[in-house]
């Protein structure tokens, strides 16, 4: 059995459904009943049209359901008639799709769970895993997303921003469970882009893949966390560096800068560095300041102050960073950060202290605290 030709086929056979006039939550029960079926019948049988295959039966799915549904008995007239075998039409909607689970009424959490059902075809089951809830719970939110977009109908295209920030979204959640959701944000990311002209949605996909690429360097053999200028950059992949720059270097040849863009470029100059000392952080810095321009993000501007700190000396990323709020996410890690490379070594190992006891997972807690006990450790036996 094609596991991954059923997930390709799973959001372009749910699209024509409603296309169809289907309501979306039914039509999608549907589409999954279709795929248990496809599971039961394909390792003996497999059909010549898979596509058309699941589109048949998805359909009939639908049917019985709405005629087994009394309430809906009154709207039988608009399914009465079955269209006719044969092959389906080569019209990709994928594209109308993201833009459906992505729909602006949506909470993030929900949009991401529906996009990963109903464009990338994971089950319940697998997302609940990936994000770590009970599957009864996740199933509940893919029901309320479900209704939420029931009967939207799009008269105006769909916003591209929206639907790269959920992908961006599931992009960032990395791996846990038995799902791999950065390769599977950018397996989808992929597919937007091949559906669609947009820099900045090739702007996503060059960023996905330039962080990618320093999966394997990112974490030690007991699983902590290694900081950018201490990697092995031996172990980056080289192939998936190429590829985003070359990505990179198309999207930014539109001359329409988005923030994706800007991050991706940022991305590249990290690539690009054959050592963390031979960084161009005179560029980054630049780089920032365009995403400044773009997005105005205290975010943004706190990772400014790192590379301002790395270009012009850690004083002046100090001076970058007292203009922002101190409760920002990260702020006081940034400090404690600067605070070492200006030598003050007091400073820096009690705020990493304080940073670790605000840290939003185990892995960047300890991280931090080690920071500090090397430090304290040097103040006790310097030298």
């Amino acid at each position: 059995m094609d596991e991954a030709l059923l997930r390709s086929l799973t959001p372009s056979v749910l699209a024509i459904l409603v296309r169809r006039g289907a309501d979306f939550a039914a039509a999608e029960d549907a589409v999954q009943d279709a795929l248990v079926e496809a599971v039961r019948v394909w390792p003996t049988d497999s059909p010549r049209d898979p596509k058309g295959w699941l589109v048949t039966v998805a359909w009939r799915k639908f049917l019985d359901a709405a005629r087994a549904d009394a309430a809906r008995r009154r709207r039988e007239g608009l399914f009465d008639e079955e269209p006719a075998p044969g092959p389906v039409p080569a019209v990709d909607d994928t594209l109308w799709l993201y833009f459906l689970c992505a729909h602006p009424s949506l909470t993030p959490s929900s949009a991401v769970a529906l996009t990963l059902r109903a464009v990338g075809g994971l089950t319940t089951r697998q997302i609940a895993r990936a994000y770590l809830v009970p599957e009864a719970t996740m199933a509940q939110r893919i029901s309320r997303a479900k209704r939420t977009v029931s009967g939207v109908r799009f008269d105006r295209p769909g916003d591209v921003a929206t639907v790269l920030r959920v992908l961006y979204l599931v992009f960032n959640e990395g791996y846990s469970g038995d799902v791999d959701l950065a390769a599977e944000a950018i397996r989808l990311t992929r597919r937007l882009a091949a559906a669609v002209d947009h820099p900045e949605v090739a702007g996503l996909l060059a960023l996905m893949l330039l962080h990618h690429a320093r999966r394997a360097a990112r974490t030690a053999p007991d699983g902590g966390l290694v900081p950018l200028a201490e990697q092995d950059r031996g172990r980056w992949d080289t192939n998936l560096i190429a590829e985003g720059v070359e990505i990179l270097q198309a999207a930014l040849a539109h001359d329409r800068l988005g923030e994706f863009q800007a991050q991706a470029a940022i991305a590249a100059l990290h690539a690009d560095a054959p050592t963390a000392e031979e960084t161009d952080w005179v560029q980054i810095v630049e780089w920032y300041d365009e995403l400044v321009r773009l997005t105005d993000s205290p975010v943004v501007r706190l990772n400014r102050a790192v590379a301002v700190g790395e270009a012009d000396g850690p004083r002046a990323g100090l001076a970058a960073l007292a203009e922002l709020d101190g409760t920002l996410p990260r702020h006081t890690a940034v400090a404690a950060y600067l605070h070492e490379r200006d030598g003050d070594v007091a400073t820096a190992a009690r705020l990493y202290a304080e940073a670790a006891r605000k840290a939003p997972n185990l892995a960047e807690r300890d991280h931090l605290t080690r920071r500090a006990a090397r430090l304290n450790a040097h103040r006790r036996h310097p030298g």
